[in-house]
């Protein structure tokens, strides 16, 4: 990747901090909502991302419920509103599921934004980076890739930034 121009840029984004239990009627670990400190988190996140990632041109998330409110407090200091997805490929796949998700991304797509949950976001990172990436809560990384998203493999990306969104 070295000096090869950069084509496509992905950002991972793990949930901020999520309550211990799901909402009221939920059952499920996909009920958990956000906790007050990562609901503090998320919107920090969001100035990140408005400061830093440039246009986002798609949004990918997870369909739980601190996922989807994670990317509702953070997309609200962006102002624009890009495309967003759920796919069941960010919660709790392995990362070859992950890598095919990637496949699957439309070409006209330069920027993209997944919101999921680890152990899968960091390993991802670290499969495509080929560095040592651990994500905790509200962590954000951008990879840079020199080719189309068809042709991203282990190690084809250069990771170019890695912080984590805590509110004081």
């Amino acid at each position: 990747m070295t000096g090869a121009p950069i084509e496509h840029t992905l950002i991972l984004l793990r949930h901020a901090k999520a309550a211990q239990h799901p909402v009221p009627g939920g059952s499920a670990d996909r009920d958990r909502p956000l906790a007050p400190r990562g609901r503090r988190d998320a919107t920090v996140a969001g100035a990140w991302l408005r400061d830093n990632a440039g246009h986002l041109d798609l949004v990918v998330l997870s369909p739980a419920l601190r996922v989807r409110q994670t990317w509702e407090l953070a997309q609200a200091d962006l102002d624009y509103t890009p495309e967003v997805r759920e796919d069941d490929r960010l919660y709790a796949e392995p990362v070859e599921q992950l890598l095919q998700l990637i496949d699957d991304l439309p070409a006209e797509a330069r920027t993209v934004l997944f919101v999921g949950h680890n152990p899968e976001l960091s390993r991802l990172a670290s499969t495509l980076s080929g560095s040592d990436v651990e994500l905790s809560t509200s962590g954000i990384a951008v990879l840079d890739l020199a080719g189309p998203w068809a042709e991203v493999t282990s190690g084809s990306a250069r990771l170019r930034a890695t912080v984590t969104a805590r509110a004081e």
